[in-house]
């Protein structure tokens, strides 16, 4: 219990110095007084006394150091001396602490931000949610095809039934629905859930309640909804007696049971939730029908959470166990189809997994700049402790130890990576929302922002100490390294063979450089593969084609009334000067949502015995072929005589005419999709339906008057600007109906844009950071450089005075500096041969040895080197030789 008696005085001795202090005088003095008083009663005079009582005892100061080292708080004094004398080091030299910081807080704040992105996208997406640690995504697979698919309702009544291994399997589908603004719709993003899913996650309700059980049972049988707080807040200005009122989605009252916890924007990344419905209410949000009772329907986007203590891979093997019995009893629809359980941040249902692969590269990208940033202010740092050498010889004489100068000078580069700390995190808060500015407009709100949490401080904090270790190590033992007795004589540092501690500082400069050059190579592949897909067609064409849809849901249509506004719309819309053509589709190419897709079969087709061939589908009017500039290859369009009375007919692409009928012409040959069997009537040239990187796929059209939608998309062919066209169409839409509300017109060329958000990411951010890398290595080179010329004035003095022309010095100091550019260049040539082969899934039609790209990198990397070179060199030409050597 030694230390428990001892803490007390290590308190006082810490932050009562003066107390402790006076303590400790006063108990010496009082053994002094006793020893004294010891002698006196020995006979001895009490001035004798004193001084052999002084004599026995020993040194008094030496006494109390050694009881001041007793206490172990020494550490803390040090440390505290050191700061102070740091601080005042750093405050003699203000440009190179400035520049110093800078780099630091660009190299920490860069790694923060990433980490707050991964953190709030990825490994925690959902703010409000209290098991996200052991959420993960129920995807559908279907056997011989790549990829995940969603559940059907049956399905996940199966499965939440039947697993046992899970505390919850959990139903969401993202929706939406308009709400009227002027005469404009706004789209209202929401979730349709099942009844448990407020619960199973441990989503807090501010006010009221979630749902309860059974609500997601039946059909349109329970309109009531959970609002967002910011929907109560916003458009319900902090109602507190909004409960047990009413609001009208898809013209239906929906009884407001509860509220939100405010910071809770949903499970879906990139959209904040407005407000929740219960899947029973599914018919009122789908255009295309009910689906709760449909096996093949597949629509859902389950979570499951997993019980405490167990695996995803217990708990998937018994969910595979229930698709296997499925797929055994229903062998129509569940023929070939299995589960996988993924995590939230491979998610492919939404943006998390989408930005997976970009925020990867991001990480490793600043992990580059965190070096170069390191490098570059380690070679400051070096620099500077050179010119401290008398600094470190006195203290070296008068006693100081190695270890004590590595602590100061470890101490004055934890001051610089604190400040920088301090900065890059007031960086990363800047940046949280960047990506959101990057990615293009969808139309709808959206939120993708970065969380700085504990976790991201606790890694922020780490990234501190290792760039602490990594720039302040090394010069600090260099300048430790100290010869007494060579410390005296001048060193002549010299550009061609310079001092052994040369290797140091240009080994850091050819880090920056090889670094440098990766990020170049990466950003200009990015930017070709970036002007391949803008360059690469679409499968029609883009250019002169709005897009624009009105949602009938909101006004009540049903969907006889809506197949005769959409026949009156459609002439009004053909007959107006501007319009070349028009159509409709249930979905428009490169949208957000996703088609229909429906098990097939084939006349003359078998497939494999354990496979379901499905397809996705679209549902089109007349008209929409000619419109997107999609050529038919055979056969013929739609017609307004295809209709719910007529034979039901379909038009195929080309790959399900290689895949399904082996090349041969299918005109006239039927397949069967779902339960009815279609004829074939055409073959449209093939087309990108979701992006532009898609690969080749199956798809089919069905006309719109067979398969009719309430709610479909307008595209127009038009020379006119969506501007122009936006109160012409509004007009067009009120001739009619003058209740209804029109969408935003929007060109066909940003829906496109929009799918390439992945790679634009990914380039604007390689960019932005291969620039602040090459900036960065191109100080570091000139730094050195500029520090080489000066430490060899004599040198260049020497040389001049022997006949050197200005022309060899510049020769001489650019040759030193060109060849570290050369070094480093091949180095991150090497480097990127590597390890651009990673960007793969980011590039399109580009190859990650793309010579083009290299080349470039190698131009503008050896500018850099140039440029940082040119400025030492001509001030080389410029020496004095008889000041030189004179100095």
């Amino acid at each position: 219990m030694r230390w428990l008696y001892k803490l007390p005085l290590r308190v006082r001795s810490l932050f009562r110095r003066d107390n402790a202090e006076r303590e400790l005088a006063d108990e010496l003095e009082l053994h002094l007084q006793f020893q004294t008083v010891q002698f006196e009663e020995q006979g001895m005079e009490p001035e004798h006394a004193r001084c052999a009582a002084l004599q026995s005892f020993g040194g008094v100061e030496q006494v109390k150091e050694e009881c001041r080292e007793m206490r172990n708080v020494n550490f803390i004094e040090n440390f505290v001396h050191d700061l102070r004398y740091g601080f005042r080091m750093l405050l003699r030299s203000p440009g190179f602490t400035l520049l110093a910081i800078l780099c630091l807080t660009l190299g920490i704040g860069a790694n923060a931000a990433v980490f707050s992105w991964i953190e709030g996208i990825l490994f925690r997406p959902y703010p409000g949610v209290a098991y996200q640690d052991r959420l993960m995504v129920l995807a559908g697979t279907a056997r011989g095809t790549q990829g995940y698919d969603e559940m059907s309702w049956p399905d996940y009544l199966d499965y939440e039934r039947d697993a046992k291994l899970v505390d919850a399997v959990i139903a969401e589908k993202l929706t939406g629905t308009a709400l009227a603004i002027g005469d404009r719709a706004e789209q209202t993003v929401g979730s349709m859930v099942s009844a448990n899913y407020f619960d199973a996650m441990g989503i807090r309700i501010f006010m009221g309640r979630g749902f309860q059980p059974g609500e997601d049972q039946g059909r349109n049988g329970h309109p009531v909804t959970v609002i967002s707080y910011q929907l109560w807040k916003d458009r319900f200005h902090s109602d507190p007696n909004i409960l047990g009122k009413t609001q009208a989605f898809n013209a239906l009252p929906f009884t407001i049971v509860g509220v939100a916890a405010p910071g809770f924007y949903g499970t879906f990344v990139g959209y904040p939730f407005q407000f929740w419905v219960p899947a029973s209410m599914q018919e009122r949000f789908d255009a295309s029908g009910y689906k709760l009772e449909d096996r093949s329907a597949r629509w859902l986007e389950p979570f499951v959470r997993l019980k405490p203590g167990v695996s995803a891979a217990q708990a998937e093997s018994e969910l595979s166990a229930i698709a296997a019995r499925l797929e055994r009893e229903y062998p129509e629809t569940n023929r070939g189809r299995g589960i996988k359980l993924i995590p939230l941040w491979q998610s492919p249902f939404n943006n998390a997994g989408a930005l997976l692969p970009t925020l990867g590269m991001s990480l490793a990208v600043v992990v580059f700049v965190l070096l170069i940033a390191c490098a570059n202010v380690g070679n400051l740092l070096l620099v500077k402790s050179f010119g401290r050498r008398h600094e470190m010889t006195v203290r070296m004489a008068v006693g100081a130890g190695r270890k004590r100068l590595v602590r100061q000078l470890l101490t004055e580069g934890l001051m610089l990576a604190g400040i920088s700390a301090v900065g890059g995190l007031l960086v990363a808060s800047w940046c949280r929302g960047l990506l959101l500015r990057i990615i293009p407009p969808r139309g709808v709100p959206m939120r993708i922002e970065g969380t700085l949490d504990w976790r991201v401080l606790a890694v922020s904090a780490g990234i501190c100490l290792v760039s602490t270790l990594l720039f302040g190590l090394m010069p600090a033992l260099q300048a430790s390294n100290i010869d007494l007795a060579g410390s005296l004589k001048a060193e002549s540092g010299g550009v061609v063979g310079g001092s052994r501690r040369n290797w140091v500082r240009s080994s850091l400069v050819v880090v920056q450089v090889s670094l440098s050059f990766l990020l170049l190579v990466g950003a200009g592949l990015l930017i070709q593969s970036m002007q391949r897909i803008r360059n690469s067609p679409p499968g029609f064409d883009t250019q002169g084609v709005v897009l624009t849809s009105v949602n009938l849901f909101v006004a009540g249509y049903d969907q006889p009334r809506a197949t005769n506004f959409q026949d009156q719309f459609m002439d009004r819309l053909r007959s107006l000067g501007g319009v070349q053509s028009a159509a409709y589709a249930r979905l428009a190419p490169f949208s957000y949502k996703a088609y229909n897709r429906a098990p097939i079969e084939v006349d003359d087709y078998q497939a494999p015995p354990d496979q379901q061939p499905t397809v996705e589908y679209d549902e089109i009017s007349p008209g929409f072929f000619s419109t997107l500039g999609i050529p038919l290859l055979s056969g013929r369009d739609f017609t307004r005589a295809d209709d719910q009375n007529s034979l039901p007919v379909a038009i195929v692409n080309e790959v399900m005419v290689s895949q399904f009928w082996r090349g041969e012409n299918p005109i006239g040959k039927r397949l069967k999709v779902k339960d009815t069997w279609m004829q074939i009537v055409g073959v449209a040239k093939l087309a990108k339906y979701g992006n532009i990187t898609e690969s080749n796929r199956p798809f089919l059209y069905v006309p719109l008057r067979q398969k009719p939608t309430v709610q479909v998309a307008v595209l127009i062919r038009t020379p006119e600007t969506p501007e122009t066209m936006l109160p012409v169409l509004a007009r067009e839409v009120h001739a009619i109906d003058p209740g209804l509300a029109l969408y935003a017109v929007a060109p066909m060329s940003e829906q496109v844009e929009i799918q390439t958000a992945p790679q634009h990411i990914a380039l604007t951010m390689l960019t932005g950071f291969g620039a602040m890398a090459l900036l960065l290595a191109a100080i570091g080179l000139y730094g050195v450089m500029s520090y080489a010329v000066s430490q060899s004035t004599r040198e260049m003095g020497l040389r001049m005075a022997l006949g050197a022309a200005p022309s060899h010095l510049l020769k001489l100091v650019m040759s030193k500096g060109m060849a570290l550019t050369a070094l480093g260049i091949a180095i991150g040539g090497a480097a990127a041969l590597a390890t651009t082969r990673l960007l793969g899934y980011l590039l399109y039609r580009v190859s990650p040895r793309d010579p083009l790209s290299f080349v470039l990198a190698f131009l503008v990397m050896t500018a850099a080197g140039l440029a940082a070179c040119l400025l030492p060199a001509w001030r080389a030409t410029k020496t004095d030789p008889i000041q030189a050597l004179r100095g």
